[in-house]
């Protein structure tokens, strides 16, 4: 049967719901056994919420290896992130069988790639007519439309949200010397000159002629502040929703990633700061697991190499303000379950933090003296709006806040986006085994009362972590208490009343395994004297006749399962 082919997605476009879908389920039918599509739940507005396993299914089933979780566009109108999630599937699939690096990765792990998290806000951002709420389009925490003030709103229908200047002495902005369209900050202790107040557009209602209060958006629910980790109400997080994973959104990947312990690891992307983000965002680095934090600084570093954006923590530098805690995010997955989890926020326009090829100039003009103009890509038009002024309007394109699709592409395209979560992928616990038996020796069985007998098997299992992460992957799983050690499990043949267990039990508790990462800090050095810690073993023996098959497992949650037979010679 000839399978259909790869499908050639643009990296340039941001698709549509249906779209997207067909998109998806193409990279399965061209690739049925590397690509497998989903639903975990479904949106506010009842879309579905895809979600695409790739792994190559001949080398074992997604849920017994370690696994990797990656989302996008969680906030409506943050498109690139989607892109972003695509383009990582294209590598991966596009890359199996032909680059070592990705082979080897789809044959020993598994990737849960969630490329639109909010459909609903995000088709809302892609509408005809389009608005740019923060995340889902239920109505939070009121549902009575405004009697007063500014509602943001494309009044003309162009498909764009303009910015308004209105001529006011008092305004804060001034026409840019280089080119008049542009809006550039008036200075401190300036008089004298024509100065603009800049207002969005919308429409007002029950204007007073002096004073515009810009209302909310009835949308006010912020998905990424409903997680259960430090979740607070609305006076502390806003839009955190009534109660943690009120949302469907998030109830749907909190329960596929409970459902999925191998998840070890994960990446969301945002737009825009040109920045990767780590924990905490609730505490300082000193109040952090040491060994953690050695491995998101590893592991960061690393990000920024292939990327060229810094790493920050998001306690320390990226805060909206100085004494804010932003909590209740997808920190979600370290704080509760130590999973190692990173914010990939893709491009910057106005912080330079951009990969060299890609120059904010392409974006707006720079003023004299170097500063940048604060509006991007304008167009002065004369528009009429509700009151007695007429309204100068400038164009500031869905850019702003989503990322132009031109711009989004180049920056997929100029840096290897998708590298960050291959590498950290790749690192992810892994089990090797071996498994054989023996004649069991007379001590093997002594204390039953019985010597052994040529029917008695002594069968041994060992595993051993082949991943640079230990199999618990941080300490604050194991503080949590989410991680069990490697468990190993014999199967005996049903029904054979000549076979039975002499000597341990069906399943046993190992202990935790390490991995070849460093234990200590890059600083300081003390030799390590646990110098097998990597490695495990089982032991059971069994009375059975010549040529009993036995199945043996060994499963740790996050650095997978492996399964082995062994036959009684």
């Amino acid at each position: 049967m000839t399978l259909p082919a790869t499908p050639t997605p643009r990296f340039d476009t941001f698709y549509k719901y249906d779209a997207l879908t067909r998109l998806l389920f193409d990279y399965a039918d061209a690739h049925p056994g590397l690509v497998a599509v989903e639903s975990i739940g479904k949106s506010h507005e009842g879309r579905d919420i895809w979600v695409v396993t790739v792994t190559n299914t001949a080398t074992g089933a997604a849920i017994d290896k370690p696994a990797f979780w990656c989302d996008g566009n969680i906030h409506a109108a943050e498109l690139t992130a989607s892109t972003a999630v695509l383009y990582y599937l294209h590598q991966l699939v596009n890359g199996h069988g032909h680059d070592p690096k990705v082979t080897q990765l789809l044959d020993t792990r598994a990737l849960y790639l969630c490329p639109r998290l909010n459909p609903d806000g995000a088709e809302l951002a892609l509408a005809d007519k389009p608005r740019h709420i923060r995340s889902s389009t239920r109505h939070y925490p009121f549902d009575e439309p405004p009697v007063e003030g500014l509602t943001m709103e494309d009044v003309d229908g162009d498909g764009r949200i303009l910015t308004m200047r209105i001529p006011d002495p008092h305004g804060a902005y001034k026409k840019c010397a280089a080119d008049p369209r542009l809006m550039v900050p008036r200075e401190p202790g300036e008089f004298g000159g024509e100065y603009y107040r800049l207002i969005p557009e919308g429409t007002l209602k029950n204007w007073d002629g002096l004073t515009v209060k810009v209302n909310k958006d009835l949308e006010g629910l912020d998905l990424n502040r409903n997680f259960p980790a430090f979740w607070r109400q609305e006076f502390e997080q806003v839009g955190a929703g009534p109660y943690p994973t009120s949302e469907p959104e998030v109830r749907a990947m909190v329960d596929f990633v409970i459902q999925h312990p191998n998840i070890g690891a994960g990446i969301s992307y945002h737009t825009h700061s040109g920045v990767i983000l780590r924990p905490m965002g609730t505490c300082s680095d000193d109040d952090m697991i040491p060994e953690d934090l050695w491995a998101y600084q590893r592991f960061s570093k690393l990000g920024t190499e292939l990327t060229g954006y810094p790493a920050v923590s998001i306690w320390h530098e990226f805060k909206y303000h100085p004494k804010e805690v932003i909590g209740g995010t997808q920190d979600w997955l370290y704080e509760h379950l130590g999973a190692l989890f990173w914010v990939v926020e893709i491009w910057s326009p106005n912080q330079g933090r951009r990969h060299p090829g890609l120059q904010v100039d392409r974006l707006v003009p720079r003023a004299p003296g170097g500063r940048r103009a604060q509006a991007a890509e304008v167009e002065r038009r004369a528009v009429r709006r509700p009151g007695p002024r007429r309204l100068e309007a400038l164009h500031a394109p869905a850019a702003r806040r989503g990322g132009d699709r031109r711009l989004g592409q180049d920056e997929l395209l100029a840096q290897p986006a998708a590298a960050p979560a291959r590498a950290r992928g790749g690192a992810l616990p892994g089990l090797d085994d071996a498994a054989g038996a023996e004649p069991a020796q007379a001590g093997a069985a002594a204390h039953r009362g019985a010597r052994a007998r040529p029917r008695h098997r002594r069968v041994r299992m060992a595993v051993a972590n082949s991943g640079w992460l230990p199999a618990y992957v941080s300490q604050r799983a194991l503080q949590r208490k989410v991680v069990r050690g490697v468990m190993f499990e014999i199967v005996l043949p049903q029904g054979d009343p000549a076979v039975s267990l002499v000597s341990g039990k069906e399943r046993m508790e190992g202990p935790q395994l390490e991995g070849h990462a460093p234990k200590q800090s890059q600083i300081a050095f003390l030799p390590s004297r646990e110098v097998t810690a990597d490695r495990a073993v089982a032991e059971w023996v069994v009375r059975a006749p010549q040529g009993t098959r036995l199945a043996l497992v060994a499963r740790a949650d996050r650095a997978g399962t492996v399964r082995t037979e062994v036959s009684l010679d």
